[in-house]
């Protein structure tokens, strides 16, 4: 399970919670210029945008959860279970496998525009990595600082949507999500007035009652309105500080508590790590379940035409003062 959403405010920014029953040998990961980017069923990209991420490295591959590119554009894949469908091999089609899209996009595309003509043609291929590392069943959002989309594999085929919220979490498919939305509009950070009959004396005895109503629970739906909602009316002074800080404090209003969600198997699914990426920039900023200290690491400071992975190890070592 998972929740992702962007954010501008002088620059753009792109992030997530990653909430999980264990970790995937995750660490951030920059893929520089001429990194050789292999794919199954197409030719190697030899020379590409630089991009930073988390990722798992295998056989010296790196399989993106998120990451944004050079240019500013940010990708992110999310768990979308019994609905996710992938398809075997078609002949007058981009065969791109799960695990090469973000890779594919964000070598290629500096915006989402660009991005478009090239998920017209991409059938996402029903093969795994490595038969010890199975498929993931996702859904992905895609933004730049103008606009965000969904993308959804499904058993009718790929479907792409204007995401006008910048927001996703888990299924349901995404259309779903934006109906469910219109249950909340009612929603606002104002101090409430009585409208429910101005002859009675009816005042708020709190401050935050505009809101009631806002869910609560860790359920995908949930997030995406109380992520939503909170984006959409949070203040930050447009500093890099506060644009930060302020990000941070979206996710962890819907990150997972350990113990608190129990998964199908009876595992505690919960927030393994946070991410909130200065995608203007190129600065990833991220927080660990074990340590909820902001760590930074800025593109820009490492040589973004060499050949080689630059693997960054995650810091879990937790400070209290």
């Amino acid at each position: 399970m998972c929740t992702s959403f962007t954010y501008v405010n002088q620059d753009f920014y792109f992030g997530r919670n990653l909430d999980l029953d264990c970790g995937f040998g995750e660490e951030v990961v920059i893929t520089p210029r001429q990194y050789p980017f292999l794919f199954r069923h197409k030719e190697t990209i030899a020379h590409h945008y630089a991009m930073i991420g988390m990722a798992t490295v295998i056989e010296n591959t790196p399989l993106y959860a998120e990451a944004v590119n050079e240019k500013g554009l940010g990708m992110a894949g999310l768990q979308f279970s019994q609905n996710a469908v992938y398809f075997p091999y078609k002949e007058d089609q981009d065969n791109i496998a799960s695990f090469e899209i973000i890779p594919w996009i964000l070598s290629q595309c500096e915006t989402v525009k660009q991005a478009r003509q090239l998920l017209e043609r991409i059938n996402v291929l029903d093969i795994a990595f490595k038969e010890s590392v199975p498929n993931s069943p996702l859904h992905w959002i895609l933004a730049d600082k103008d606009q965000s989309i969904v993308i959804e594999s499904v058993q009718e085929g790929l479907k792409i949507y204007d995401n006008p919220f910048g927001v996703l979490t888990n299924n349901p498919p995404f259309d779903f999500h934006c109906l469910n939305m219109q249950q909340y509009l009612n929603l606002t950070k104002s101090y409430p007035e009585n409208r429910l009959n101005k002859n009675i004396d009816l005042k708020p005895y709190a401050v935050g009652m505009g809101a009631i109503g806002l869910p609560g629970d860790a359920s995908s739906v949930s997030r995406f309105v109380k992520t939503a909602f909170l984006k959409h009316n949070l203040y930050s002074d447009g500093t890099e500080s506060d644009n930060v800080q302020q990000f941070f404090r979206v996710l962890q209003q819907v990150a997972m508590v350990k113990g608190s969600v129990m998964t199908a198997e009876n595992k505690m699914d919960y927030t393994l790590y946070s991410c909130c990426i200065n995608a203007t920039k190129g600065i990833y900023y991220y927080t660990t379940h074990e340590n909820s200290t902001i760590q930074k690491i800025n593109i820009q400071d490492h040589n973004l035409a060499g050949t080689k992975l630059v693997q960054f190890p995650l810091n879990r070592q937790s400070v209290i003062f």
